[in-house]
């Protein structure tokens, strides 16, 4: 595995195509969307994420469901969420599921948790939206100890206490999956991941790189603050947006209708001014690597980028060739240059192998200590 992870992110949208007026059925969609993760796997990414959306015109209410599918499907891409609603999800259901996939997938898993901003689905899971922040906390302070604790014994405001709670499966080698906590705009978000030296996810597709920025340099800020490493020894992963034909006219003249209509943002700024505020990149495999090595300048070293590919009505057959393109002339490209003038104590993206390896490596350290002192 390299130092940095590539990938695709879906938010499994349906959405009709509005150069024909077709829309898919929510089981087109989700095939599809397996489809698109084997592809994923075959043009040498590294990632294929989904998200969570309990509401039409989405398909991804069952996150785990899905990817346990789609590892039984392929043999080493890493599945993860973009993201895992950490609100309104129980989190002994969270660590039950991971845990079972983590198993399944040989480790090939991790997790990336995040609030939901769908006002109406807190109540359907017997939350309040006002209480999101807090809630974040008060869980994923449980689900972490679910994850490192043989017995837990808990006590919180949200959900009810428990005693003597063991969890099973155990997490695959005593490792839990790695968490990034992925966030668009949440400053208290950039602080639960620097507090536990957990990744941040910084979503980077709807606002300008200034704000991108402020985010990555709050929590790098923050994670060495906490102790956990220096500023740029944090570990950062980056969304984007991207459409690709060889020719850029054609990019921009084949996106444009697509765009046009997207529910996330069309019928407001054009395409155009949209690309200029935003890392949205439409056009030729050079400009998409341009753009994102730019990425770079204003976050430093980070250790994963995915992309959105799969949106606002694109058939299936654009998808696969967006990531022929990313997978043959984009990410080769990304990879080497990345790498270049990467500063050795800048960690490599985190992997199941390198987890267990660090642990390992602490356990050992430790028992030399011991034997030291007895």
């Amino acid at each position: 595995m390299s130092a940095m992870q590539f990938g695709i992110f879906t938010v499994g949208d349906v959405t009709p195509d509005p150069t024909n007026g077709t829309t898919p059925t929510e089981h087109d969609r989700i095939q599809a969307t397996v489809r698109i993760a084997q592809k994923a796997e075959e043009v040498g990414l590294d990632v294929f994420a989904t998200g969570e959306h309990h509401n039409p015109p989405f398909v991804p209410s069952s996150p785990t469901t899905l990817l346990g599918f789609i590892a039984a499907r392929t043999e080493r891409i890493i599945l993860s969420t973009s993201t895992t609603l950490i609100t309104t999800n129980d989190p002994v259901k969270i660590a039950e599921d991971f845990s079972v996939l983590q198993h399944l997938a040989e480790g090939r898993v991790d997790v990336m948790l995040g609030r939901g901003n769908t006002g109406p689905v807190y109540p359907w899971f017997g939350e309040d939206i006002r209480q999101a922040v807090p809630l974040t906390v008060e869980k994923y302070g449980l689900l972490r100890r679910l994850w490192r604790e043989e017995v837990v014994n808990w006590k919180g405001e949200f959900r009810t206490p428990l005693q003597g709670f063991t969890l099973a499966p155990q997490p695959l080698d005593a490792v839990p999956p790695f968490v990034w906590h992925g966030s668009i705009r949440t400053p208290e978000i950039a602080e639960l991941a620097a507090y536990y030296g957990d990744g941040f996810f910084a979503n980077h597709i709807f606002w300008p790189a200034s704000h991108t920025k402020k985010m990555v340099e709050l929590y790098r800020r923050r994670y060495a603050h906490y102790g956990h490493g220096e500023e740029r020894q944090a570990i950062v992963g980056l969304g984007g947006q991207v459409f690709m034909r060889k020719n850029s006219q054609d990019a921009v003249r084949e996106f444009r209708p697509y765009f046009d209509e997207a529910p996330v943002y069309g019928h407001g700024p054009s395409l155009e001014e949209f690309t200029a505020q935003t890392p949205l990149t439409v056009g030729s495999p050079q400009e998409v690597i341009d753009r994102t090595l730019g990425f770079r300048d204003y976050v430093g070293d980070y250790q994963r980028q995915l992309f959105l590919l799969d949106h606002a009505g694109l058939p299936l057959k654009t998808v696969l060739e967006q990531l022929d393109l990313l997978g043959e002339e984009v990410v080769p490209v990304l990879r080497r240059e990345f790498a270049v003038g990467r500063p050795d104590d800048v960690p490599d993206a985190p992997t199941h192998a390198n987890l267990l390896a660090k642990r390992d490596a602490e356990d050992s350290d430790a028992d030399a200590s011991n034997g030291e002192r007895s």
